[in-house]
């Protein structure tokens, strides 16, 4: 009796641990699938973070990113990340950063992304690659009322505020060897109009926010169109062909125009050369 108790005893003690190891099995597989990504685009990513798409903006740059009255980013660069990741099937996920480090951030793998309305230049795309544009800008030249500079051929010798590591940088040293530094466009612009600087090279939207929230400065002319993308990690080839998936669709769909027109009052998601 005692033996036949002691083999049924070791047939369940069997099916349980069976049981059990399928039951292992199958959480395994869920987690697995959902850490990259709900749909089809997700998978075969090499995100940072499983299931996330994790990407940076300025949060100094209204209005494209800022922090608003409950310490939450917003703004069109916001908006348009969180655009991608549904697209890919993603989680997103945003942080601050400052703009003169992303790249290297994203050269090192330490984001998956910027949505940050980097102007895409060959000096960056040594570095990192850039998605299909997913709005156009350019840069744009700043005074103080009344002042004395009507172009950029009245720029040498003057003293130009721009943010650190910004395209508007490079325009501002072709001109002037008088250059000032600031963490932000919107700082720079500020400087200029408390009169510190004699100009400011920035983005035109910017500027026009900085006018409307009673800075004084105006401008004095447009310096150019240039392209702004989503900076990706050289070597994430599938992120950057999702990432360019998504927004070919955004802008088909319209979710672009729609988030452009809502955070920035206009349509710029249409390239003006073509127009």
């Amino acid at each position: 009796m005692k033996r036949k108790w002691s083999f049924l005893t070791a047939v369940l003690l069997s099916l349980v641990l069976i049981l059990a190891a399928c039951g292992g099995g199958n959480e395994g597989n869920s987690n697995n699938g959902g850490s990259e990504g709900s749909g089809e685009e997700g998978s075969n990513l090499e995100l940072t973070e499983d299931g996330k798409y994790r990407y940076v903006v300025s949060g100094e740059f209204p209005p494209f990113s800022t922090v608003d009255e409950n310490g939450d980013l917003s703004g069109y660069d916001v908006a348009v990340g969180k655009a991608i990741a549904e697209k890919i099937g993603l989680e997103p996920e945003v942080e601050k950063f400052k703009f003169s480090g992303m790249v290297s951030a994203i050269k090192s793998g330490r984001y998956d992304a910027a949505v940050a309305s980097h102007t895409i230049t060959e000096e960056r795309k040594k570095a990192v690659n850039f998605s299909e544009p997913y709005y156009y800008s350019g840069p744009v030249l700043y005074v103080q009322p009344g002042s004395d500079i009507k172009s950029v051929e009245d720029l040498a010798g003057k003293d130009v505020a721009v943010s650190k590591g910004s395209t508007y940088e490079k325009s501002a040293q072709e001109y002037t060897d008088k250059i000032s530094n600031y963490d932000s466009d919107q700082t720079a612009l500020r400087a200029l109009s408390e009169g510190k600087h004699d100009a400011v090279i920035t983005d035109d939207i910017t500027g026009k926010q900085a006018i409307e929230e009673g800075f004084k400065v105006e401008k004095v002319e447009q310096l150019g169109t240039s392209e702004q993308a989503v900076a990706i990690k050289q070597e994430n080839k599938n992120l950057l062909e999702a990432v360019n998936k998504a927004i070919m669709e955004l802008k088909e769909d319209g979710t672009l125009k729609q988030l452009s027109e809502e955070y920035i009052g206009v349509d710029i998601t249409q390239n003006p050369d073509n127009e």
